[in-house]
């Protein structure tokens, strides 16, 4: 261990976020390898090291001979604050090697609010922070994750962008990024070589330009570059990497436990939803393989609790039949299951007594809107009575809590759809004192709203965020009429979500308007701690942008978006037709009902009529 951290560690928060040596972390002779990646995770060990995609991927780089990849998470500002002042580089987990002494840099990106961490750990790292400053190939910096989708605010930052699905792609990265280091290619040579790779996208072979209003007049690839990059995806999920001989935290992390991912997409076709669009088509793994990997996985780390994961884990076909097989073994090993993604429209209280013998805490539910107007409106396909019904059945079943997720400022909502929400509240509690087999034990109701967010590739992209004050004015009208007493309601802070839907829908102007707020220290801006709206908005008024040109505009189906060159799969058409539906308030039926011709199932050699 570097003398430096020995001096450190006592006197930061969670040392062990950052002494590595865990269990089954891969260690590799640095002589037995040519290639080194530094797999970094914007945000703290506890968020990083719950996130099952960062796991897949160490898994399937580390099994390429040659390679040894390495995780890098943000430290906590205590940490960071302890790090400068001695003059120690950000470093890798497992070997303590300054990330700017790797090969390539890769950042797993979920979500926007993390952009600001990135520069920071470019520069914590001694990295230069510009793309263009790195001349040469190494450290070649890259980027993936669902937040890429829109990758233009980050288009200075990162070299390539890998877009959808890894397990293949990366390996085609680093094979790709071997031969250029071994046959002495330029880093120019590379990137458009990379270009070509399917599911690449490099910013800086594209020339975009603006119209005098401020929108994008045109985007031009160049050196080859293809106009429009088209997401990878894995084909057959029974085929893909799973990682069952996985690292076990030294110290307590978010989701500390299995996680075991059945499938990948979603049916519902919610039209607010980036996840739902970018994550098509629907393929799922098969029961007696998910079977295997949840002992193995249960086995190798000793973990005494699995989530079955997916985006809507109750659309998985074989769900019951897969709790079957799986409930002697989780008895015998004292397993809990738990099933994080309920939906109210198949929820199926034999299914619970199979995931959660002996733990009725709560259930979770995610009506979104609060009338079935708008509910149709977001295509959530879901009614009040699919709702309470649910309820009853939990609340027979012994149950005595219940989570209600809500959005405000969906786009047609009005102040009557606000207020149902509190009307939903007051029925599930009225559903309770009919059904409960135990009142003795009381009832904890909790409504949670959150704020509507505008994100690329969905049905909404064209929509604005409603101004701050009209979303804290329609809090306000929701807090005032939730009157139930034994309903708690929460509500999410304002100003993130506004910074998030400015990110989210940004260009590259927004590069410098990043940097600018991370100069007058920006980073872990996900958290409340770390997070300054005033921060941001100075960096805009410097830097000569309006912010809410961004999140706050009403975009036409004519214009040009600042991500056109990026494809999900799911075809433009498609998403101009979910967005005129929503203003009829037409639903769309779920993807196992019929076709609806999204485009995406192409991507897996199938047919869609668009």
């Amino acid at each position: 261990m570097d003398k430096r951290l020995e001096r450190i560690l006592p006197r930061v928060q969670k040392p062990a976020r950052y002494v590595g040596g865990e269990y089954n972390a891969v260690m590799k002779e640095k002589g037995s390898v040519d290639t080194r990646v530094a797999f970094c995770f914007p945000d703290t060990y506890e968020i990083g090291m719950s996130n099952l995609g960062m796991r897949i991927l160490y898994g399937v780089m580390n099994e390429m001979e040659g390679v040894w990849c390495e995780r890098v998470f943000a430290p906590w500002g205590d940490m960071e604050e302890e790090m400068r002042k001695a003059g120690m580089p950000l470093y890798a987990l497992e070997s303590g090697d300054p990330i700017s002494e790797f090969d390539i840099i890769a950042f797993s990106v979920g979500y926007e609010m993390a952009f600001p961490a990135i520069l920071n750990m470019l520069d914590l790292g001694g990295v230069p922070l510009h793309s263009s400053e790195r001349t040469s190939l190494t450290p070649l910096v890259i980027a993936g994750g669902t937040a890429m989708y829109n990758s233009e605010p980050m288009a200075d930052f990162i070299d390539l962008v890998s877009l959808g699905e890894g397990e293949d792609l990366t390996v085609e990265i680093i094979e790709l990024y071997r031969k250029a280091k071994r046959e002495g290619w330029d880093k120019q040579r590379f990137l458009a070589a990379a270009a070509q790779l399917e599911g690449v996208y490099v910013p800086s072979l594209y020339d975009v330009s603006y119209n005098d209003d401020g929108t994008v007049q045109s985007i031009t690839p160049k050196c080859g570059a293809p106009a429009r990059v088209t997401k990878r995806i894995v084909q057959d999920m029974d085929k893909s990497y799973f990682p069952t001989k996985t690292i076990v935290p030294s110290t307590e992390i978010v989701q500390d436990r299995v996680m075991l991912e059945l499938f990948r997409g979603c049916i519902r076709g919610c039209r607010f939803c980036q996840a739902g669009y970018v994550y098509r088509p629907v393929r799922s793994r098969s029961c007696d393989l998910c079977a295997q990997y949840a002992q193995e996985s249960v086995e190798d780390s000793g973990y005494q609790e699995m989530t079955l994961s997916s985006l809507s884990t109750s659309d998985y076909p074989p769900l019951t039949e897969l709790c079957d097989k799986l409930e002697d073994f989780c008895a015998e090993r004292h397993v809990n299951l738990s099933l994080p993604s309920l939906r109210a429209d198949n929820f199926s209280m034999a299914l619970m007594e199979r995931l959660q013998k002996g733990r009725k805490s709560g259930l979770t539910f995610a009506p979104e809107a609060g009338t079935q107007r708008l509910r149709d409106a977001i295509n959530k396909n879901l009614t009040e009575e699919d709702l309470l019904a649910s309820c009853r059945r939990a609340f027979a079943g012994g149950y005595s809590a219940v989570k209600l997720y809500f959005m405000l400022g969906l786009p047609t909502e009005t102040d009557e759809d606000v207020l149902a929400i509190a009307d939903v509240a007051a029925h599930v509690m009225h559903a309770w004192r009919e059904s409960a087999s135990n009142k003795a034990r009381g009832v904890r109701i909790t409504v949670s709203t959150s704020w509507f967010v505008p994100k690329p590739h969905t049905a909404f992209q064209w929509e604005p965020q409603i101004p701050k004050e009209e979303y804290e004015r329609r809090v306000k009208l929701l807090r005032d009429h939730m009157n139930t007493k034994t309903v708690n309601y929460n509500w999410h802070d304002s100003d993130t979500s506004f910074l998030e839907a400015v990110l989210a829908r940004g260009d590259r102007r927004l590069c410098k308007v990043l940097e600018t707020a991370w100069r007058k220290g920006a980073k872990l801006d996900a958290w409340e701690e770390y997070f300054s709206l005033e921060r941001w908005m100075e960096a805009f008024r410097e830097c000569g942008l309006d912010p809410h040109f961004y999140a706050n505009r009403t975009r036409s189906h004519d214009e040009l978006m600042p991500w056109s060159m990026i494809a999900s799969g799911v075809t433009e058409a498609y998403l101009k037709r979910e967005h005129e539906r929503a203003y009829r308030a037409e639903t769309t039926p779920d993807c196992r009902t019929q076709c609806n011709a999204c485009g995406a199932n192409r991507l897996v050699g199938g047919k869609c009529d668009v």
